[in-house]
């Protein structure tokens, strides 16, 4: 024990301190007194102008060595010939304890307050305390019970007037209590008591009480100021020598610092003798880490070797959390092929809610809603997202045209799963599936369903009137066309009856030529029997001339079917429809005009249908028929952008904020940025608690004067009021 001790006396190193804790002051490095601002160091100024920057292994900016700031200089050394009084009492009672570890953080105090004082060779030489009440003391000190010692004190000075205690003892006491306290304050998540009692205690700040420096940087952590947080990091990681407490700390650190201060941490790590980084043993942990960082956030650019590592352990290991990893980085970035491949890997490992989401999201980005139903339906309850995921599989599956012959079981759960959470838009998909099979008092049930969940739901009261009216249900249709007056003028219309519904020729649309020209590039006007009258201007598929259409008929008012009429007839009463907002009847009419022969009648067609689905919100339909056959570049710019401005929206009104937000990137890449759809992307990330980069969105479009984004900009200032640490 006593050569131990020696040894222990003979490598002690000076205590380190810590200065600039808190934003509104910082710890002089001569003296003990905590001072304002007014006169900081020239390190200070360099840390506060660039708080952000780098910091070097060789100059933490906030935290400086007391020892060499305290240290005299040689001029005063000579000086002074009276060696100080050095109050050894704690070291002759750890001495005597054998408490190596006190005794050699009592070494180190000594030495940083007494720079010339030398340790005693032998500290268990060192003559007793002959004062059995202050060994008392000291035993009640090292036993943590400073409650007692202060107890202790009160009572001898009471009896023994003239009595001190030894400056040393009330020192370290005033240290383990403050020590204490921060501790407690941090347990109870009073970050800004943490940071204050370290302030006003900087004693505590040193390679020997590490943990203290931890608990302090997570302070700075959890009151949004990370740049503070790293600086404690970073001064353990440049002075201290400790290796578990270095490797702790790099843990510690990548729990509460973001991906790329993290990057500026890990440059300060070392190798030892044997050529092995002193932090390998974490670095899966790390990678693992940093890619669950890259799932929650599209933008962040992690770094391909990290992404390698955990592909490496997700093969050898077989581990499902590590596939899932990978399945969400990969989804996140909208490479779904490949997430799917890691969302199967991980669900046949272990089946778990979240392996069962991810791959049904890319099953049904892949259009196998049937398979997606089918792999999340036993975890749809496990969360809010999940269950979004699920009626998303079912709606994507119940619109599939032509629609599929589903299993009984399937649909009866569905149906059950859809009463259940009272979803209105499952609902109103089961109403129009039950009208494409030809059912339409099905039909007419579950449009009624989704009305009575969602009373202002248009295209539900719409599919309800259709299918009353095929029911031969007048009196009903007419209580709807009640109910919906003014509101809906496609549920106005529907059951007039077309006038010159007998001059309608099936095969050939009656027209009369006003005008002829035998030039190809000529003009020419063609009046067709239509109401309302309106001009739309077309190009004629023969010749390339441009034709000049004017509607001023009935010939479509009436419900027919359209599959009696030829191709040419079934295009021209599809447009018809929809100048009477009947989109759904024109969709069919449409179908009739994709078996044309002519390229160019189905082209029309198929942009027309399109058209007509994206009207009724059935925006999976639109997407479909957009494929039905080729279009030119700027149908397809077009149609595309009011898909994925439909499906955005779609998904904001589900509250699938982060879907909506992808929708949004994608729309980004092929159309110039609408107000009304950046404003939806602002109100999306100001309900993910992204303020900083909603303010920025609503910041630019008020300036416009647009009066959403105002609002939007009101909005995120109240809510950090009430939230102030959610940024």
């Amino acid at each position: 024990m006593k050569s131990s001790i020696v040894a222990i006396a003979a490598v002690m190193t000076t205590a380190i301190g810590v200065a600039g804790l808190t934003d509104g002051g910082f710890l002089r490095p001569n003296s003990n007194k905590f001072t304002g601002v007014s006169e900081p160091t020239s390190e200070m100024q360099a840390a506060v102008a660039s708080p952000t920057d780098k910091v070097s292994r060789s100059a933490a900016p906030q935290f400086t060595e007391v020892a060499q700031a305290d240290k005299p200089s040689e001029e005063k050394a000579a000086q002074s010939k009276t060696p100080p009084v050095v109050d050894e009492s704690a070291l002759r009672y750890f001495a005597a304890k054998g408490d190596t570890a006190r005794l050699q953080v009592e070494i180190s105090r000594l030495r940083s307050l007494y720079p010339d004082w030398v340790p005693p060779s032998d500290p268990l030489a060192v003559p007793r305390n002959n004062d059995v009440a202050l060994e008392t003391m000291w035993r009640l000190y090292s036993e943590g019970r400073y409650a007692e010692v202060r107890k202790a004190i009160a009572e001898r000075q009471a009896k023994e007037a003239a009595w001190q205690p030894p400056s040393d003892l009330l020192e370290r006491l005033n240290v383990a209590e403050a020590r204490a306290r921060l501790v407690n304050a941090s347990q109870l998540k009073q970050y800004e008591t943490v940071i204050s009692v370290a302030a006003s205690t900087p004693s505590l700040l040193t390679c020997s009480e590490v943990d203290v420096l931890w608990h302090v940087a997570q302070a700075f952590a959890e009151t949004n100021r990370p740049e503070r947080a790293r600086d404690a990091y970073l001064y353990v990681l440049n002075n201290c020598e400790n290796a578990p407490e270095r490797l702790a700390t790099v843990q510690k650190a990548a729990a509460v610092l973001p991906y790329a201060t993290m990057q500026n941490l890990l440059t300060l790590e070392r190798t030892n003798p044997g050529g092995v980084s002193e932090f390998e043993s974490i670095r899966d942990d790390l990678a693992r880490r940093f890619v669950a960082e890259g799932d929650a956030d599209k933008a962040l650019a992690v770094d391909p070797k990290y992404v390698q590592r955990v592909e490496k352990l997700a093969e050898a290991g077989g581990m499902a959390s590590d596939a899932l990893l990978l399945g969400w980085y990969q989804l996140r970035r909208d490479n779904m092929s490949v997430a799917e491949q890691w969302f199967r890997r991980a669900h046949d490992k272990e089946d778990s809610a979240s392996a069962a989401q991810g791959l049904a999201l890319t099953l049904i980005d892949r259009k196998v809603p049937a398979e997606a139903e089918a792999v999340l339906y036993p975890w749809r309850d496990s969360s809010p997202d999940a269950l979004a995921t699920y009626f998303a599989a079912t709606a994507n599956l119940l619109a599939i045209d032509p629609p599929l012959a589903l299993d009984a079981a399937v649909l009866a759960r569905i149906a059950a799963e859809t009463t259940k959470a009272r979803e209105p838009a499952t609902a109103q998909q089961f109403g129009w599936y039950a009208r494409a099979l030809n059912q339409p008092a099905t039909a007419a049930q579950w449009f009624a369903t989704a009305l009575r969940w969602k009373p202002d739901d248009e295209p539900s009261a719409y599919g309800l009137a259709l299918s009353r009216d095929q029911l031969g249900d007048k009196d009903g249709v007419i209580e709807i066309q009640r109910l919906w007056s003014g509101r809906s003028d496609r549920i106005a219309r529907l059951g007039e009856v077309e006038e010159l519904r007998d001059k309608v020729n099936p095969v050939q649309p009656p027209v009369a030529e006003a005008q002829r020209s035998t030039s190809d590039s000529a003009e020419r006007t063609v009046v067709v029997t239509e109401t309302p009258r309106q001009t739309v201007t077309r190009t004629s598929p023969a010749s390339g001339a441009r034709q000049k259409v004017v509607r001023s008929g009935a010939g479509c008012r009436t419900t027919i079917n359209p599959a009696a009429l030829a191709p040419q007839a079934a295009l021209a009463r599809g447009w018809c429809l929809m100048d009477l907002n009947r989109p759904l009847e024109a969709a069919e009419a449409f179908e009739v005009a994709l078996q044309a022969p002519a390229s160019q009648t189905r082209e029309d067609a198929a942009y027309g249908q399109s058209l007509a689905y994206l009207r009724a919100g059935l925006t999976n339909k639109a997407a479909v028929s957009a494929t039905k056959s080729r279009q030119s570049q700027g149908r397809v710019d077009e149609l595309q952008t009011a898909i994925l401005a439909d499906r955005a929206i779609a998904a904001f009104d589900a509250k699938r904020y982060r879907e909506a937000i992808l929708f949004l990137d994608q729309l980004g890449q092929i159309s110039s940025r609408r107000q009304d759809l950046m404003v939806l992307r602002g109100y999306a990330y100001m309900n993910l608690k992204r303020y900083d980069e909603a303010r920025r969105i609503f910041e630019a479009l008020a300036a416009t004067g647009n009066r959403d984004a105002m609002q939007g900009l009101a909005a995120v200032g109240d809510t950090q009021e009430i939230w102030p640490n959610k940024n």
